[in-house]
């Protein structure tokens, strides 16, 4: 008897395959000659830009000049930095102020998250107003408290002085003196960029965490308040513990950030008075730039890549990794549940007792601060959280309701009085600024500082603005572009291990590059030009453009390409018909986001350009004090005109941004 058995359907083929692979599709990858087309050009940029320029960097560290000869002098650059004073200074300077930062950034943006979560109306109004700080540029953050914290024409003494606030202050001994004079006084100074700063980090904190705290099951909280759990214990076992994958990154993405800032502290100080303020960046500047010692000011720079490299591989681990701290790893065993609970409160308790020791003279007072909000925020939620118990739940929406007010208030004013400081001194006259009459209001309203601003190079400072931004972010949308769906979608060894690549990049800080590209633009004829921006500044566009588009292109189901293959296009084809106008929102993200970045860059701009018809905004803003003449009202004129555009930008693509980056960072 002969059984017959079903004959097995034909394989599907795979659109955009061949039956059978070459040896080198094998060994290389299915499709590693079109990813070597789509990748090329990042490769390129990311090779020549910033890995070749870190390897240069190591070697000029090696070298000395000696009058017009560079010489090789082995490890002495490294060796004499033991013996240096100041290399010490800004490192300790460096982790002073980030520490602090870092400490006040996380309590405020919880806050400020918590209030707004639990925000019936206007929730996305009030997070686009917090949200200006973060968006406008550095040096307009920097000029206005800059202008705000002036002992003679700000309005923060004055303020303070006509409410005794300041008085008080200097009483209890938060101030030495009164009035203060806040960036001249080497006890103040410090304290003084660390608020600004804070200031500009807290919408970044705001809004991840407000991402986190939406991610979190209500139901916890509902059990958890049936079953008795005050409000502290809700937030040290829910809230917290929901939010802690996202307060890891946030805090190490910021951490590398505020620990390699440079134009900030310089633009409000300079790094002093003396060296109160001159983090370990400016020393590096200031060996490399000032003193014409590149092999110096390179060995500063890469004597800090260790403590640089631990926080971006901490960064990478989280990003990458499911195991995240909380979720179990059984390969260690030590990290038991009770130690993984403990071991954040050591690192914190740690860097207490660090900081303590550094800045004796900063910890008490910012121990005070911070603990006087907090009790606050915590006397609100108790008083809500008792009356709901008892029963009375229209008095504990009355006081929920007015605290919660209270706290906004607060953090709007906060937020918004130096940008309402800057719009009103543009529209003061200089005789009225010299005078300080009626300081919080402009009498009469006139466009004098704006007729002035004009009447120099302002607006050939706007326009080399402009090309260079919208030159770097070409550039960097389609590099990123084509990168990112090489790695989405296509086969080919090595994918993943760039795509680690790309996100260590990112990450990398201007503070590592700086010297070697200035060499780099140097040695081909760039410096002084247009052009040496344009191509430096891909250096930290593409990696992050290209990391969230890699995540943009996954979001997109790939069986439209699949159809599209089958129906004779082919893979170039299929992605500029069908994938490029799904991605819509992720590349006006990254268009946003390069753009905005582009406009806003200093340290580069800073360092490779000295002709006034050369500069950007914010380096030509730099360069309109000449010693201590500072012209407040052109200064505040020009900060409004920069901020315009990116708030605009912003405003209208803010949908987009979120679209995509939501899309991006879920994938990626």
């Amino acid at each position: 008897m002969t059984i017959l058995r079903p004959r097995p359907a034909p394989a599907r083929p795979v659109p955009g395959a061949s039956s059978s692979l070459t040896a080198s599709q094998r060994l290389l990858g299915r499709d590693w000659r079109l990813a070597a087309v789509f990748v090329g050009p990042t490769l390129l940029l990311v090779a020549g830009l910033i890995l070749v320029p870190i390897f240069s960097s190591i070697v000029t560290s090696t070298t000395e000049r000696h009058g017009a000869e560079t010489v090789f002098v082995g490890l002495d650059n490294y060796t004499a930095l033991v013996d240096d004073a100041l290399f010490h200074r800004g490192v300790l300077n460096s982790f002073v102020f980030t520490a602090y930062a870092e400490i006040f950034k996380v309590a405020f943006g919880l806050i400020a998250a918590m209030l707004l979560h639990h925000l019936r109306r206007g929730r996305a109004i009030v997070a686009g107003v917090i949200l200006l700080p973060w968006v406008i540029p550095t040096v307009v953050t920097a000029f206005t408290w800059r202008s705000l914290l002036d002992p003679i024409f700000g309005s923060v003494n004055v303020q303070l002085t006509d409410s005794g606030i300041g008085p008080f202050l200097a009483a209890i001994g938060l101030v030495d003196s009164w009035p203060a004079e806040w960036l001249s006084d080497p006890a103040l100074a410090m304290p003084s960029v660390i608020l600004v700063n804070v200031w500009k980090g807290i919408p970044f904190f705001t809004v991840t965490f407000l991402a986190g705290l939406k991610a979190i099951d209500g139901n916890l909280h509902e059990a958890a308040m049936v079953d008795g759990a005050s409000p502290w214990q809700r937030f040290l076992h829910i809230t917290l513990p929901g939010l802690r994958n996202v307060m890891i990154v946030t805090v190490l993405l910021s951490s590398i950030w505020t620990f390699n800032n440079f134009d900030l502290i310089w633009l409000m100080t300079q790094g002093g008075p003396g060296d109160a303020t001159a983090p370990y960046v400016m020393v590096a500047y200031s060996k490399a730039i000032q003193q014409l010692q590149l092999g110096a000011g390179a060995a500063v720079t890469l004597v800090m890549l260790p403590v640089i490299a631990i926080l971006v591989v901490l960064l990478v681990r989280v990003m990458r990794r499911s195991d995240l701290p909380g979720t179990g790893d059984p390969g260690r065993p030590w990290l038991t549940p009770g130690r993984r609970r403990a071991l954040p409160w050591v690192i914190v308790a740690g860097a207490v007792l660090v900081l303590a020791w550094a800045s004796p003279q900063i910890a008490w007072k910012a121990a005070l601060v911070l603990g006087v909000f907090v009790v606050l925020a915590a006397a609100v939620g108790r008083v809500v959280s008792a009356l709901a118990i008892r029963g009375n739940r229209l008095a504990a929406r009355l006081v929920g309701g007015t605290g919660s007010g209270i706290a906004l208030v607060g953090l709007l004013g906060f937020v918004l009085a130096p940008l309402y400081w800057m719009t009103v001194t543009a529209f003061k006259s200089d005789d009225q600024i010299v005078a300080r009459t009626d300081d919080l209001w402009p009498t009469p309203w006139t466009t004098e500082q704006f007729t002035n601003l004009f009447t120099g190079a302002f607006g050939t400072w706007y326009v080399n603005t402009i090309l260079v931004s919208v030159a770097s972010t070409v550039i960097a949308l389609v590099c990123a572009a084509l990168a990112g769906y090489a790695l989405a979608r296509l086969k080919f060894r090595g994918s993943e291990s760039f795509t680690v690549t790309i996100l260590l990049t990112y990450v990398m800080p201007g503070a590592l590059l700086f010297i070697p590209l200035y060499r780099m633009m140097s040695g081909i004829g760039l410096n002084d030009s247009l052009w040496s921006l344009v191509l430096a500044y891909p250096t930290f566009t593409l990696p992050f453009a290209t990391w969230l588009l890699v995540g943009y292109f996954k979001s997109i189901p790939a069986d439209l390409e699949e159809a599209a293959l089958v129906d004779g296009c082919t893979r170039f084809g299929a992605f500029r018909r069908i994938v490029l106008p799904l991605a819509k929102p992720g590349l006006l993200a990254v268009a946003l986001f390069t753009l905005t970045n582009a406009w806003n860059e200093f340290l580069f701009a800073f360092v490779f350009i000295t002709k006034d018809e050369n500069k950007t905004l914010p380096v030509g803003m730099q360069s309109m004090i000449f010693g201590d003449v500072v012209p407040q009202g052109q200064l505040a004129a020009a900060s409004l005109l920069i901020s315009i555009p990116v708030v605009l930008m912003y405003g209208f693509g803010q949908r987009f941004l979120t679209e995509g980056l939501t899309a991006g960072a879920v994938k990626g």
